[in-house]
């Protein structure tokens, strides 16, 4: 065997360890599942009822653990949504939602957040608050 093969042979070889060595030792890519989020929880609804028939309002949800891409849900129906802080939302109700008289039940979504780089976690799951209702008179 010529000197320039051999060569070529122990360089493969020394590739075929070092690719063998990283992958052992951990440092390939991993997939991670996403963990629990942050779940958001409702105290109170300002206003807490409406006249059916009524104009569009802005609806006040204030609780805890509101995250910053949190949705206020009205029926499970997400609505435009602002964050004011991790206490407080507001959410645009239109007047299509309360024609007639009835009760809705309002929750908040804090969404999923995708993971991070290759060795960062998976992520979180979203989470939605327990049903609070809303009356509709």
């Amino acid at each position: 065997m010529k000197l320039h093969q051999k060569r070529t042979v122990v360089s493969m070889a020394a590739v075929a360890i070092l690719a063998a060595l990283t992958l052992a030792c951990g440092y390939g890519s991993k997939n991670y599942p996403p963990v629990a989020g942050t779940m958001p929880a409702i105290s109170q609804l300002s206003p807490d009822s409406v006249s059916a028939g009524g104009e569009a309002f802005t609806l006040t949800v204030t609780g805890s653990n509101f995250g910053a891409k949190a949705v206020v849900n009205w029926n499970g129906g997400a609505q435009t949504t602002t964050y004011v802080s991790g206490t407080q939302l507001t959410a645009t109700v239109p007047a299509s939602l309360i024609m007639s008289s009835g009760t809705a039940m309002i929750t908040v979504t804090n969404p999923a957040i995708a993971g991070t780089g290759m060795y960062g976690s998976g992520g979180t799951l979203a989470e939605t608050s327990s049903a609070v209702s809303f009356s509709i008179n």
